[in-house]
């Protein structure tokens, strides 16, 4: 089965002669993608046609030289222990493998996937000697890294072909990019943060495990030889293209249309609509639920006081736990009395209240925040009579809170109030840090801090990287050089200056000119390594990316770029300027959020 499955997997190669450019590009003649006639409510497309998902080549064993050794002498594994092995070799450079809880799910895991022969023995993880399976697929990847520049196209073409026969659908017409379109290799789960469930095996995904979603009238992608699909659809009310479920989280797992296709803009571009009507809004709705801090329903006090958080922290609701999660994980409905302690006063400041709990991914939260009096009162008394462990919000869940937020607003979730004030928060930002008489690098700068500020609004961090150090070490060997360099044209300068004080002579005076041209490159160059410097350090544990993509309307970005001169590339790179194309067609530098 290994083989056939991976002969067939890399061996279909049927291509369709509808599988041709429509209309790729909003703008590129002919017809726009956003100005095609609106289905009815729910239904997504009429036609689509594609070729199903991409299968990972199966796994390929080990040379015989390169052994596993237990208690330091070799061991022959079967060929599923084995490959699980690799999975643990690949990472023992990382810091997932000196975590415990990575360390037992691995090897429990690990043991279920054994023979019986292979559990008699290995029952120790200390014992197990992965080093050699380590050396050899870093010595594989070093050799992959100097192939020959011939050897790396072939790759590259082979990488080529498979994407266009897997890589693109058909949608009504329009040939689309399809995002995700091979399935997810096995591997160690690793999560974000502390997941109880880091180090666990993800299963091959199979044939047997994948839903196809297709129309009717087109032709059914074909599963590899020797297999059959779970089951085919033709539900033209969602945009998934193939699905199955993964055996962690149990959740399901989609391929999508790429970000750049008219559905995926689509939707982006309504999602940023909704949250700019929040802005019409949102004053009388804080002026609402400050009214019902005062309530003599404790269900509405309790909804007003979630609300207020939810605006002003950009907390998230708290139902972002998959089914079968068992971390302990919470949002601003769930907390519990244990995740706050109240300060009458802290640092200075009054009615403080102090939060630590694990939220989306595992990322920890952790805020001291200076509240209304009224709010700090009523976390009082919904604390009162209450253990650690129970529910702070104990008359309120997302469900209660959502539906009191659609009578506010017509799509109105607590999601949307996380990119309206990420995007409110962006645009003021630029507007406080921008100096339109900045080079662009310092203008960048601006951007990237305003951006910041969201990024921690929105509790976007990142471990330091690795490499931020040494890559600081180098930056600052830069910019000495630089200012080395800035020195000695300076002298240079003067030596010129006095020549020419001097002589009086026109080649001299030309020859100042010169020096002053080459003091002047040379200073925006070591300018320009500052502000690189600065903004690396400032980044380090902050992750931009999140919010950039999810949160923030581009169309701000957009009209910031085009209003101060900064080159729309400098913000976002091709993949993101394909998934953003709506918003650069759309904005000009007058776009206000």
């Amino acid at each position: 089965m290994y083989r056939r499955l991976t002969s067939s997997l890399l061996g279909r190669r049927v291509h369709h002669p509808q599988f041709t450019p429509v209309c790729l590009r909003l703008g590129s003649g002919g017809c726009s993608r956003w100005e095609e006639e609106k289905k009815e409510d729910g239904v997504k497309w009429t036609q689509l046609e594609h070729r199903g998902p991409y299968f990972v080549p199966l796994y390929e064993p080990l040379p015989e030289d390169v052994q596993f050794y237990y208690d330091g002498k070799p061991l022959k594994l079967s060929l599923a222990t084995e490959e699980i092995a690799t999975f643990y070799a690949k990472m023992l450079d990382h810091e997932y493998t000196t975590k415990e809880t990575f360390q037992n799910n691995f090897f429990n895991d690990w043991r279920k996937e054994m023979t019986l022969a292979e559990q008699k023995i290995i029952k120790d993880l200390d014992k197990c000697d992965f080093s050699e399976i380590h050396k050899y697929f870093v010595d594989k990847s070093e050799a992959r890294k100097a192939l020959p520049k011939e050897e790396k196209q072939k790759l590259k073409e082979e990488a080529d072909k498979i994407q266009e026969e897997y890589g693109y659908c058909i949608l009504d017409g329009h040939r689309e990019k399809i995002g995700n379109f091979k399935t997810e290799p096995p591997g160690l789960f690793r999560g974000r943060g502390d997941h109880p469930k880091m180090g666990m095996l993800k299963k091959r995904i199979m044939p047997e495990d994948v839903v196809i979603n297709c129309s009717k009238d087109s032709k059914i992608p074909e599963p590899p030889e020797g297999h059959k699909w779970k089951e085919v659809r033709f539900d033209n009310t969602v945009t998934w293209l193939a699905s199955w479920t993964e055996n962690i989280q149990h959740t399901l797992k989609y391929i999508m249309l790429n970000p750049s296709s008219k559905l995926k803009g689509e939707k982006d571009w309504q999602k940023y609509e909704v949250a700019r009507r929040l802005k019409d809004v949102v004053q009388n709705i804080r002026a609402q639920y400050q009214i019902d801090w005062k309530s003599k329903e404790m269900k509405k006090r309790q909804r007003a006081v979630a609300l207020y958080f939810i605006d002003k922290l950009a907390l998230r609701a708290g139902n972002e736990k998959e089914e079968g999660e068992t971390a302990d994980t919470v949002g601003c409905c769930s907390l519990r009395v244990e995740h706050i302690r109240l300060h009458p006063e802290l640092d200075g400041q009054e009615n403080v209240v102090e939060f630590d709990f694990l939220g989306k991914d595992s990322i920890r939260y952790y805020n001291k925040v200076s509240v209304e009096k009224p709010v700090f009162k009523n976390l009082k008394l919904f604390m009162k009579n209450k253990n650690p462990a129970d529910d702070l919000f104990d008359r309120l869940n997302t469900t209660i809170l959502n539906r009191h937020l659609q009578s506010l607003m017509d799509g109105l979730t607590a999601k949307v109030f996380r990119t309206y004030n990420a995007s409110i928060t962006l645009q003021e930002q630029l507007k406080a840090l921008t100096n339109s008489e900045d080079n662009v690098a310092a203008k960048l700068l601006a951007y990237n801090r305003a951006n910041r500020a969201v990024a921690v609004l929105c509790n976007h961090q990142r471990s330091t990287p690795k490499t931020h150090e040494k890559s600081m070490q180098i930056l600052q060997t830069k910019i000495d050089a630089k200012k080395q360099q800035v020195e000695e044209a300076q002298e240079e300068l003067k030596k010129a200056e006095d020549e020419f004080k001097d002589t009086k002579d026109a080649k001299a005076e030309v020859n100042v000119e010169k020096k002053k041209k080459k003091l002047k490159r040379l200073e925006e160059q070591l300018s320009k390594l500052n502000v690189q410097a600065t903004d690396k350090e400032e980044n380090k544990q902050i992750a931009l990316g999140t919010s950039k993509l999810n949160y923030l309307d581009p169309r701000i970005s957009i009209a910031w770029c085009k209003k101060f001169g900064v080159p729309i590339e400098k913000i976002y790179n091709k993949t993101q300027r394909e998934k953003f194309a709506w918003a650069i067609d759309m904005a000009n530098e007058d776009f206000e959020f």
